[in-house]
């Protein structure tokens, strides 16, 4: 079976039974547009049923695996809820999709960058190698954004449910060795070519071993997550609808058309701050009887 790009985004090579798909967008540092999702997941599910396939390395070209979704794609796009639309969500959706699925284990080498729906892709893979100095975050909530490709399933499975909220709430960046630390990524290696030598090794493990038993493995892992099984959570994370407000405004660097201007938004701004601020004047007025107490005690 041979394997072929239909775009210029993404590259694909096999060698020794092992198909490498990079995302080949190296000057924008690889941020996703839907054609490379798509392609990829194409090329993923061809993979899952050639018998001379034993593993899959997802990666990407250049300097970073991705910086995630490429806002600019958006332009004349206004997010509704915190939702950037099915332009992304859709392609994104398959490409989970064919990862999860595959027969095939499926290998992210995150290295450089790897931020938001990067991540999220990331972690739908049977596992990740990066460096120490590769930059993670969830940035999702630093838009004005919600995740609709898994992150709230996946991250949380990987560092459990406390880290998960903190790193997400915050958009906290973090470090390659600290993502192994936590369970984001299996091993954090000095250098990519560190990185690569232990990387082919692995391949080579997994294909010198039965790829019907490695299939099975994989399937029961699957049944593992099966709480009420994250296919289920990851719809119910797809169809969960919210208010979020400010997100053009967050996003207008990116050339977002802005959400008009409307009364019924004035008027919650204005009933927003007079709670903040009668809350810090009955703050600080429990502070001042409590001082003017102790004085003249």
């Amino acid at each position: 079976m041979s394997y072929e790009s239909t775009t210029t985004f993404v590259n694909v090579t096999c060698e020794a039974s092992c198909l490498t798909v990079e995302f080949n967008r190296p000057d924008a540092l690889n941020a996703f547009r839907p054609e490379m999702l798509s392609e990829a997941a194409r090329l993923i599910e061809q993979a899952g049923i050639d018998e001379k396939v034993s593993v899959i390395v997802l990666r990407g070209a250049g300097r970073a695996f991705s910086a995630g979704v490429d806002l600019k794609v958006l332009q004349g796009i206004a997010p509704q809820g915190g939702i950037i639309g099915d332009v992304f969500d859709e392609p994104a959706a398959r490409l989970a999709s064919a990862i999860r699925q595959s027969n095939v284990p499926v290998i992210a080498r995150a290295v450089g960058a790897c931020f938001t729906g990067a991540l999220e892709i990331a972690l739908h893979c049977d596992f990740i190698y990066t460096t120490d100095t590769t930059k993670f975050g969830d940035t999702h909530t630093k838009f004005g954004l919600r995740p609709t490709w898994g992150m709230s399933q996946t991250l949380s499975r990987a560092v459990g449910q406390r880290r998960a909220r903190e790193l997400s709430f915050t958009a906290t960046i973090f470090t390659g060795a600290q993502a192994a630390q936590w369970g984001v990524a299996n091993a954090s290696f000095d250098t990519p070519e560190a990185l690569d030598e232990a990387l082919a090794i692995t391949c080579q493990r997994i294909a010198s071993n039965s790829a019907e038993a490695v299939a099975a493995m994989k399937d029961l892992y699957r049944l593992a997550e099966n709480e009420d099984g994250i296919t289920a959570s990851l719809n119910n994370e797809l169809a969960s609808t919210y208010e979020i407000s400010f997100t053009s405004l967050k996003l207008s660097p990116f050339s977002f058309i802005p959400s008009p201007l409307t009364l019924d938004s004035v008027i919650s701004f204005l009933v927003f701050h007079s709670v903040v601020f009668f809350y810090k004047f009955s703050i600080f007025s429990v502070v001042v009887r409590f001082e003017r107490r102790h004085t003249t005690t």
